[in-house]
């Protein structure tokens, strides 16, 4: 086996573990490249099949060509697509583009108010319905149990810190103190009652083995990650008042890989785009400590 080889055989025997031990189960997809690769290697954990719920955080504002490419996958490979947003704030103009929050207060009502209000159940939730091609309101109300999501420990220094298998409280508080500990790949799933738990199946992957996985396995993302020819593309997806692209010539996946192992973006974090990142140290960390992805 070679390095992504284990790197799959550890997120599959990860997505299993807490297919068997978390009821219901859900899985977080940003339709980042990271949580389509996290998508892929479900349906390869399950055979083709992802036996759980697809969640995604609607901000009224991602660019338009990620919810195009989330409904045709939705489609194509009959995923159970579950589609949550925080309707009061939209409805009330409460956001960074409107001009009356800040990035980082924008983030909690759009991202993490929602997430949360999406998981308990609380919060309105719309399910895809393939027999009509659109979305409706979900009967399903019952609150997750457990959530997987695609991040990474190198990706910022706040996920550095989780582990495999995190517990957050009732109210999906991280209490980083509180994490247990995870030795020899021996991962706690026995959790008290009340807890919640994020599952986090690529955290040992870097943004490296993520492109050479979609290479390898030839998954199809969105095409912001490319340069189509301005000179420019997206190396990492959000919101698009808070996410530049960046300057590059990378067409392909393989000029890509070769940007990150060796060109100008060996060096250079990927989140480096997002404009949240930047508010100060530690605000990122806040926002996650309260529930954010």
């Amino acid at each position: 086996m070679d390095h992504l080889d284990k790197l799959e055989a550890q997120s599959i025997y990860v997505l299993r573990e807490a297919y068997r031990e978390f009821k219901p189960l859900g899985m977080l997809w940003s339709i980042g490249k990271d949580s389509t690769a996290l998508l892929w290697l479900a349906r390869k954990a399950f055979f083709g099949h992802v036996p759980f719920d697809l969640i995604h955080i609607d901000t009224a504002y991602k660019i338009s060509t990620m919810a195009e490419y989330r409904d045709r996958l939705t489609q194509e490979w009959k995923l159970n697509m579950v589609v949550g947003k925080n309707e009061e704030a939209l409805r009330n103009k409460i956001t960074f583009p409107d001009g009356t929050a800040d990035r980082l207060t924008c983030c909690k009502f759009l991202k993490t108010d929602a997430l949360q209000a999406t998981l308990s159940g609380k919060g309105k939730r719309y399910r895809f319905n393939h027999a009509t091609g659109s979305y409706e309101v979900d009967k399903k109300t019952l609150p997750y149990a457990g959530i997987i999501a695609g991040i990474r420990a190198d990706e910022e220094g706040s996920r550095s810190k989780e582990r495999y298998f995190s517990p957050r409280d009732i109210a999906n508080v991280w209490d980083i103190s509180e994490q247990p500990p995870e030795l020899w790949n021996q991962f706690n799933t026995d959790f008290p009652p009340g807890c919640h738990i994020r599952v986090h199946p690529l955290l040992d992957w870097t943004e490296l083995n993520v492109w050479q996985y979609i290479g390898r396995e030839h998954i199809p993302v969105v095409p912001l990650y490319f340069n189509h020819g301005e000179g420019k593309r997206y190396r990492s997806l959000g919101c698009w008042p808070c996410t530049s692209p960046v300057e590059s010539e990378a067409r392909t996946i393989p000029e890509i890989i070769e940007e990150l192992r060796v060109g100008k973006f060996s060096k250079i974090p990927e989140r480096s785009g997002r404009e949240q990142d930047k508010e100060g140290d530690g605000t990122l960390e806040t926002l996650r400590r309260e529930g954010y992805m």
